[in-house]
């Protein structure tokens, strides 16, 4: 990857009033758009004065394809693309754009073929070490500005206190509130040293929902003493040491407001965040495409207007940029209007003015390997009966949805067991086990991915054998394998080839687990 080293400048000449609202607006571009598309984008950032655009994959990834229902098209090239697309965009643009994208674990999140770091509940695993999850802050903001993206919309700061929460889950550190702050604080401030933009996410609180805004509408149910001791507490802790920008999520919180969702209300964003909790920064909208808002709002422009007369600053992933402005100048005052314009325009001035030259991206490699190495969580009903497996002739099983379990073949290598898939485990089989579980899918819906027949195999096994168990993926699949209270497990979180060869050490007793477990299970309860 080669590092964009552009600079901009913002003009002196004031802008006039229908130029300042669409600095307000932050339309979604994809790196899979077709030429007919991105010169369409072009001529609405030029002739509309757009603010910024915030990049994603393409239409058929999590961010327009909630069903799940598009074929993801993968392209090789995306990076290149990006910063082919970047150039363009902020050639067409009369005032410098602020690029964004959501790089929680890194580009990787949008940008194939980019350096991927750990989710945020691995690095929940650690005990203190907030150096390494700073550096992970400072690498994923060098990769950031190499690119030209100046704003990455991370961290998520939810609590995720819901086992069933279906879209935050892996992306939170956890469920402890200190803990959800003081990593995410330690995240910012790397990424601040890289001369990155932040914006903390999803106010006032995404964790304690079964319902994804994506298609629906969650409510959070709680009072604002509840509220302020437990969903709150990372963001007033954030904003009170500085931040650059908060997202705010579509829930309904019916003891706040009762009619609107928090992207409308100015009972939350007015009142709660800017009065209450005195943050005077960008406050940007979680994706106005999303269903938990935009069904409500049939008439184009009519939700951005409603979004920023709550008290938005920037509107994201508007997808009708000319009727919102057109609303916006109808219905709002000049004052309003500039009140969000110089947030916005402060904000520019911090990215385009530093001095922060970008770095080449380096690998990720060494990086994960020291948190893969202080991250592994050993979860233990039986410990007596974890050497008696290994020194025995284990069956070495592998459940891998296809992906590569460097694992299980190092365990091949050294031991001499071959490995087995799980289909092709014989059910009389009397051996004790090792079991190495890849799961599909890092998400909840659908089992995780597992399909019917493979989980009731694990059931069985898992009933039958008490293996041990190396699981490479989210920590909450463990809730859907019908564990016993003497069952035997280790938490590797990724299945990264670094965090693979660190588990194998850890089977060795070459490296100890020194990880703690960031939630709670179903499974265990507060036992383990």
């Amino acid at each position: 990857m080669t590092k964009t080293q552009a600079k901009y400048t913002l003009p002196t000449t004031p802008l006039t009033l229908s130029q300042k609202v669409g600095q307000l607006f932050m339309p979604a571009v994809f790196i899979n758009d077709t030429e007919e598309e991105v010169q369409k984008m072009e001529k609405l950032i030029k002739e509309h004065h757009v603010g910024s655009v915030c990049f994603f994959h393409s239409k058929a990834s999590a961010a327009t394809n909630f069903e799940g229902k598009k074929k993801i098209v993968h392209n090789e090239k995306s990076y290149d693309r990006l910063l082919e697309l970047i150039h363009r965009y902020q050639k067409a643009a009369t005032v410098p754009l602020l690029i964004a994208i959501d790089a929680e674990w890194g580009l990787a999140m949008r940008i194939e073929n980019t350096p991927q770091y750990p989710y945020a509940i691995t690095l929940g695993a650690l005990i203190n070490n907030y150096d390494l999850i700073q550096k992970v802050g400072e690498a994923i903001g060098n990769d950031c500005k190499a690119a030209g993206v100046q704003w990455n919309l991370a961290p998520v700061v939810d609590i995720n206190n819901n086992p069933e929460n279906p879209v935050i889950g892996y992306r939170s550190f956890g469920d402890d509130k200190n803990s959800v702050h003081t990593k995410a604080a330690a995240l910012i401030q790397g990424m601040a040293s890289s001369g990155t933009l932040n914006s903390i996410k999803h106010f006032p609180g995404h964790g304690d929902t079964a319902t994804d805004s994506h298609l629906g509408l969650p409510v959070i149910d709680k009072s604002m003493e509840e509220l302020m001791e437990n969903e709150l507490y990372p963001f007033k802790k954030l904003i009170e040491s500085g931040i650059d920008s908060v997202m705010v999520g579509h829930l309904l919180l019916p003891q706040l407001d009762v009619e609107h969702p928090s992207t409308t209300s100015s009972k939350i964003i007015s009142d709660l965040l800017r009065k209450q909790l005195g943050f005077d920064g960008v406050v940007i909208s979680d994706a106005l495409n999303m269903h938990a808002v935009s069904k409500k709002y049939p008439e184009k422009g009519r939700l951005e207007n409603a979004a920023f007369m709550a008290g938005m600053d920037v509107l994201c992933f508007s997808e009708h940029v000319v009727e919102g402005i057109d609303e916006i100048m109808k219905n709002a005052s000049e004052e309003r209007i500039n009140e969000s314009f110089e947030r916005v325009w402060h904000l520019k001035k911090k990215s385009f003015d530093q001095d922060t030259e970008a770095k080449n991206p380096s690998s990720p490699y060494e990086l994960n390997r020291e948190i893969a190495e202080r991250v592994i969580t050993e979860l233990y009903g039986n410990p007596s009966e974890v050497n008696k497996i290994k020194s025995s002739n284990f069956l070495n099983i592998s459940v891998s949805a296809g992906k590569t379990n460097s694992f299980a073949q190092n365990i091949q290598s050294h031991f001499g067991s071959e490995v087995i898939d799980l289909e092709n485990l014989s059910s009389d089989n009397k051996e004790q086990i090792v079991l190495s579980i890849f799961p599909p899918a890092v998400k909840p819906k659908d089992q995780f991915g597992f399909d019917n027949e493979t989980l009731a195999r694990l059931h069985e096994v898992i009933e039958k054998h008490d293996p041990l168990i190396y699981l490479f993926g989210n920590p909450y699949v463990l809730d859907i394998l019908q564990l016993k209270p003497n069952s035997n497990v280790v938490l590797v979180y990724q299945e990264f080839p670094t965090f693979q060869d660190i588990a194998f050490k850890h089977f060795l007793g070459e490296n100890q687990g020194k990880g703690k477990l960031p939630i709670q299970l179903k499974t265990f309860g507060n036992e383990r």
